[in-house]
């Protein structure tokens, strides 16, 4: 799409660094430069205040890329484009059929009331829950990759979503001030919330997390 779009040498390119490399990987390939901005925290997609913070008199494009069933705010974003007239190109994920979507979300409302000890999904905007990313804060006492461990030692997977953003990876180590994106590259875990999880997987997935949740500080 950035080909067709006539885009490359001496051409900007706005992407998130809290994801896939695959994105800054398309825009290089066309020929173009990947800037980075930060996301919103809720959503973990691009904030459209940061993305218009980013902007220079070469950018000529901004992809956003929609995360864990979450989209983005993209009227917002599309708002920006239209201001500085940028194509604003849209990465969505493989949909579910809607009765998993279901199963998803009432697996996703049951988890939103059982756990304690870490900051639970924002559900808004039809959230599809392709993952169900929770927030477990360091602050001093048991981190994510803690939490993560001790979690699976009780026969729960779980799954680290973002280990390291893109812009802290070598080929494209930018220095450049991301604090959302590097929060949530820290805290963010993804636990189980596929349909086929039963009630006693899922009894077991919070007495793993719940059994943890007191060497945590409360999340709010």
């Amino acid at each position: 799409m950035l080909r067709a779009a006539g885009l490359g040498l001496g051409d900007e390119v706005v992407v998130p660094a809290f994801g896939n490399v695959e994105v800054a990987e398309a825009v290089a390939m066309a020929g173009a430069l990947p800037v980075f901005a930060d996301i919103d925290p809720v959503t973990y997609c691009l904030d459209a205040s940061a993305v218009e913070a980013a902007l220079t008199p070469r950018t000529a494009a901004v992809v956003v890329v929609h995360r864990f069933g979450r989209p983005a705010d993209i009227a917002r974003l599309h708002g920006v484009g239209q201001r500085y007239g940028l194509l604003v190109l849209e990465q969505g994920e493989s949909e579910a059929p809607y009765d998993e979507i279901a199963q998803r979300r009432e697996r996703a409302a049951y988890l939103d009331a059982k756990l304690r000890g870490v900051r639970t999904p924002d559900g808004g905007d039809g959230h599809t829950y392709q993952q169900y990313v929770v927030r477990v804060p360091g602050n001093g006492r048991p981190d994510r990759d803690a939490f993560a461990r001790a979690v699976r030692a009780r026969g729960v997977e779980c799954r680290v979503p973002v280990k390291t953003p893109v812009h802290r990876l070598p080929e494209f180590r930018r220095c450049v001030s991301l604090p959302e994106t590097e929060r949530a590259a820290d805290e963010t875990l993804a636990l189980p919330v596929d349909a086929a999880l039963t009630k006693r997987d899922m009894q077991r997935i919070v007495g793993a997390c719940n059994a943890l949740g007191g060497l945590l500080q409360p999340a709010f």
